[in-house]
């Protein structure tokens, strides 16, 4: 329970802090030594407004420090603290957009901007933004470090650019990532559903500032359709349930009617982009009423635009799989093999299932094991592990 309220709450109360002082060292040290005071403070039971304990502790600790540094904007901290602040006051929403948008100013690498971003916005840890990133931690500690220290020696302001559009493809791509850490996050956790619907919420308050980028819609309708299915994603075992096997009846009609609507709209405004091509690719997936009935000339249509604007390995990955249903395992296997992605794990599950339906055991039971091996995810592992022991070992 403490541990819910430090995980959703650390995020709001880093945003805070970094609008109210502009010092991102002094929010998160701040927020960190509130947590930790919260420990104690807590033991026996939880306050009535833990978030705001939270938010006064971590203020307090933040003008404690800046007094001891003898920093002239100590008294400006203590002044405001005395005061209510000039109306109309700023949302915790704002004050996350503003960070986001502070993360992924220009002056920062791109790299830098994602890391950054996942690790205040999102709170996540440095271990969850390497895997989110497929980099190691050492080098994700590197760019956050550098990152802000960036921001403080340039004077970056916390404020929400006047023309969003112009830092939105970043700002976009970290919620996708927020919400796919929640979606397949690592650890002991099938689904980390705070992210996930914080990274909802992220995409709603974007598509409601800039209803006219079709991409802030095309995400927001992507995140929706995804997470319509959530309840039927992992069973009462903890198990994976894989997209053919999901009860559709235990979907959400009311997230794919907003997601569907959502697309239509992106259809008719003809500026496709790749968070629209995917969110397109769900949609006809949760129209299908099975599996069976899915329209796969149209995804692999969707997803042949998808890689004309993004020809990553991912995406031809994810092609492949189309291409098996269309043409058959063995030429989707040969797209697969010569892919570049051997520290992936969903690489090596997809040749699995392709090995497994040429009949090709051995193999399939290999790729498997490094599946196993890679994926961070409980529920995944499960998964993969009962499909590898459904193989009858070869001698």
């Amino acid at each position: 329970m403490i541990e819910d309220v430090f995980r959703d709450e650390w995020p709001r109360v880093v945003a805070s802090l970094a609008r109210r002082f502009g010092d991102l060292d002094v929010a998160e040290d701040a927020a960190a030594e509130a947590v930790l005071a919260a420990v104690t403070a807590w033991r026996d039971r939880l306050p009535p407004n833990p978030g705001g304990w939270l938010m006064t502790t971590a203020t307090r600790k933040a003008i404690d420090r800046l007094r001891r540094e003898g920093q002239r904007e100590a008294r400006q901290a203590e002044a405001a603290l005395l005061r209510p602040e000039p109306e109309p006051a700023p949302t915790v929403e704002d004050d996350q957009l503003r960070l986001i948008f502070t993360c992924c100013h220009p002056a920062l690498a791109p790299e830098a901007r994602l890391a950054l971003t996942l690790r205040l916005v999102a709170g996540l840890t440095v271990p969850e933004i390497a895997r989110a990133l497929l980099s190691s931690e050492a080098a994700v500690g590197q760019r956050v470090t550098r990152a802000k220290a960036k921001i403080k020696a340039a004077h970056i302001p916390f404020v929400v650019p006047e023309r969003l559009e112009e830092r939105l493809p970043d700002v976009l791509a970290v919620v996708y990532l927020v919400f796919n850490e929640g979606y397949l996050p690592g650890g002991g956790t099938a689904l980390r559903v705070d992210l996930s619907d914080e990274a909802i919420r992220l995409a709603r308050l974007l598509h409601g500032q800039l209803p006219d980028q079709p991409e802030a819609a095309g995400l927001l309708a992507l995140l929706l359709l995804i997470d319509a299915r959530r309840a039927a994603r992992v069973d009462e075992a903890g198990e994976l349930v894989t997209l053919a096997e999901q009860d559709r009846s235990a979907w959400n009609a009311a997230l794919i009617a907003q997601g569907h609507a959502l697309v239509r709209a992106c259809v008719e405004g003809n500026r496709p982009g790749p968070y629209q091509l995917q969110a397109a690719i769900n949609a006809v997936h949760t129209s299908a009423p099975a599996f069976r009935d899915t329209n796969w000339a149209a995804v692999a249509m969707l997803y042949d635009q998808l890689y004309a604007l993004q020809p990553t390995p991912i995406v031809a990955l994810n092609r492949a799989v189309v291409t098996a249903e269309l043409h058959g395992p063995a030429a989707a296997l040969a797209t697969v093999d010569a892919l570049p992605l051997a520290g992936y794990h969903a690489f090596h599950a997809t040749r699995a299932e392709l090995l497994r339906r040429l009949g090709r055991s051995r193999e399939a039971r290999a790729a498997y094991a490094r599946a196993i091996a890679l994926a961070g995810n409980p529920a995944e592992v499960r998964h993969l592990s009962r499909r590898r022991e459904e193989l009858a070992a070869e001698p």
